[in-house]
């Protein structure tokens, strides 16, 4: 049985960024993934840096965005970390921040775009309103129904198949021992140590027992079935998304756009390709009740008629054929804010996903890898802690 100060489940850009700033804390660390390092919704979603609040957090109204609005200053953190990822970690990861714009293509679409523009300055966020000829000029690409929208110069993209796996390269460097294919399959605590127990995937680790300090679940939608193991009931919900991408073209796009008004993500990659989602749903599948997270979601048609329709703001879009169209999930909370933090009443035991986890995943890292060596942050979590949740444990 090996001991390490801290175990982290979950091999996706979270797990891997935490095990890595907790390595080069000096933390003998363990990172455990059941199949593949980024197999999952890290290396499966398209890369969006998006810092502005989305369109699902202000598509019910002012109140809802407002309440998703506390978590922009972990946004603000965030804009800072992919700002120098790359150098830290010595290795191209396909960050390039040419900035965002979120667009409105109505008299009311406008109003809660500058709505939603205040309210980002109020935290602090850097945000201008482009309209007419002005907007015009700065993004000759757009189609003239687009009247306005929130610039964002940070806003960006990176390449999710390049970061996580140079993340657990990085953590490896400093010390970090990584079990691929190692499923945890019980987490138990014992004095003052947790217990993991883990059985071998296919072509995986042998199934073995560690001992650690603490543990940080990084397991995205797997979460609630690992924070069930220690007795804990969390409101985490998987979420089926769909992503297209066209062919191969000339750059024409050098912006991440967004719609204030309706579902859509889209940018180009260094490649060509234009990569368009922004929420679109897919089907969760389910086995005897219960969603199978094993199984990728299946595709729904209005989701493809509508991903397809959304890209009509950018013309030149039209032009290209669809070359791919894929699934993935991710996870949410009830209220949209992230969990992040210790859980109460399970000493050493830390928990962090939902909210815009690719975009977040390396502000939450750090901060958990300071919660994990010095005990606290170095800002304020309480609004995303899994303690407003308390009600549904009992002990």
């Amino acid at each position: 049985m090996t001991a390490y100060d801290t175990a982290v489940v979950g091999g996706g850009l979270l797990g891997c960024a935490t095990a890595w700033h907790l390595a080069r804390a000096g933390n003998r660390v363990l990172l455990v993934e059941k199949d593949q390092v980024n197999r999952h919704a890290s290396g499966q979603n398209a890369g969006s840096l998006h810092f502005q609040l989305e369109f699902r957090m202000v598509e019910h109204g002012d109140d809802a965005a407002r309440a998703a609005a506390r978590a922009l200053p972990l946004h603000l953190d965030a804009v800072r970390a992919w700002a120098s990822i790359e150098d830290e970690l010595g290795e191209r990861c396909g960050v390039s921040r040419t900035g965002g714009l979120m667009l409105a293509e109505t008299p009311a679409e406008i109003a809660v775009l500058d709505r939603k523009a205040a309210l980002e300055r109020e935290y602090g966020l850097d945000v201008a309103v482009l309209s007419g000829p002005e907007l015009h000029r700065f993004a000759p690409y757009l189609a003239d129904t687009v009247l306005a929208a929130g610039h964002v110069p940070g806003e960006g993209k990176a390449n999710p198949r390049l970061v996580t796996p140079a993340l657990a390269r990085a953590a490896g460097r400093h010390g970090a021992v990584l079990r691929t294919g190692c499923r945890v399959t019980g987490l138990h605590r014992r004095g003052r140590h947790w217990e993991l127990r883990t059985g071998s995937g296919p072509g995986g680790t042998a199934g073995e027992t560690h001992l650690a300090d603490t543990v940080v679940l990084a397991g995205g939608v797997w979460t609630a079935e690992l924070a069930a193991m220690a007795d804990v009931r969390l409101p985490v919900f998987p979420v089926g998304l769909t992503m297209s991408a066209t062919a191969r073209s000339r750059p024409f796009l050098p912006h991440l756009i967004q719609h204030v008004g309706r579902r859509l993500s889209m940018k180009q990659t260094e490649d060509g390709n234009v990569l368009i989602g922004g929420g679109w749903p897919a089907k969760l599948v389910s086995r005897a009740g219960q969603v199978d997270l094993e199984t990728n979601p299946e595709l729904r048609y209005e989701s493809l008629v509508g991903n397809a329709d959304a890209a009509r703001v950018v013309p030149a879009v039209w032009d290209l054929p669809v070359i791919r169209t894929w699934t993935g999930m991710t996870t949410l909370t009830p209220d949209h804010l992230p969990l992040l933090g210790a859980v109460p009443r399970r000493p050493g035991l830390y928990v962090a996903t939902g909210g815009s986890a690719f975009t977040l995943g390396l502000t939450y890292a750090r901060l958990l890898a300071a919660m994990v060596v010095t005990g606290g942050p170095d800002r304020a979590i309480e609004d995303y802690s899994p303690a407003r949740f308390g009600a549904l444990n009992f002990v």
